[in-house]
């Protein structure tokens, strides 16, 4: 079994506890999350969001997000099962530098419909989403940070992998990259994150 799985198992708690675990950290905690052999499950607080700038003229950088710290060009894949259904509920994956430097991808739920959504953030955050009409039970995600770029790719099969974004992202240095989530509005939400797992590549 995968060490910080295991060690996840021993200490991971509700009710907002520390996981006590030194590959996976967490960026602001939820109030309660847990985790069970390869699956984490969360309750998504309100009042939580990743954005800087644009359009809003808001920094919010309060989402839960589940990290590890890795250098160099990787893989991160996850399988994320959500039940959105208030404006803006969305989970991820993100790969982050620092509060001015990330991108975020998953599902983000607008206007009653699922959206395939990527935010980059260089100083400012821009958008784009896919939307889906399907309200699709599960996505898989693959981000591949390799040199100066990160590429995202969606399945809702695990199958048939469609890109979603090709975005420049800071090379040669080290990067935060993990699950996310977000509730901005008043409604807390729980997600399932399964199988999450980093591997390096050339």
């Amino acid at each position: 079994m995968n060490k910080h799985i295991l060690t996840l198992i021993l200490f991971a708690v509700t009710s907002g506890a520390s996981a006590q675990n030194n590959a996976m950290k967490w960026l602001n905690q939820p109030k309660t999350w847990s985790a069970k052999g390869d699956t984490i499950t969360v309750t998504v607080d309100p009042g939580t969001d990743f954005w800087r700038i644009t359009h809003y003229d808001f920094i919010r950088d309060s989402g839960p997000f589940y990290y590890q710290e890795t250098s160099g060009n990787f893989e991160a894949t996850v399988k994320i099962s959500g039940n959105y259904h208030e404006l803006f509920h969305q989970a991820g994956l993100m790969v982050r530098v620092d509060n001015k430097n990330w991108i975020k991808t998953g599902i983000e739920y607008v206007d009653g419909v699922q959206n395939v959504s990527a935010v980059v953030t260089r100083e400012f955050s821009d958008w784009s989403v896919v939307p889906r009409t399907d309200s699709p039970k599960s996505i898989w995600l693959k981000l591949l940070r390799k040199g100066d770029f990160v590429q995202i790719e969606y399945s809702f099969d695990n199958k048939d992998f469609k890109m979603l974004r090709l975005a420049y992202f800071p090379p040669d240095v080290k990067a935060q990259i993990g699950i996310v989530a977000a509730a901005p509005g008043k409604l807390s939400f729980p997600v399932v994150f399964e199988n999450f797992t980093v591997k390096a590549v050339k």
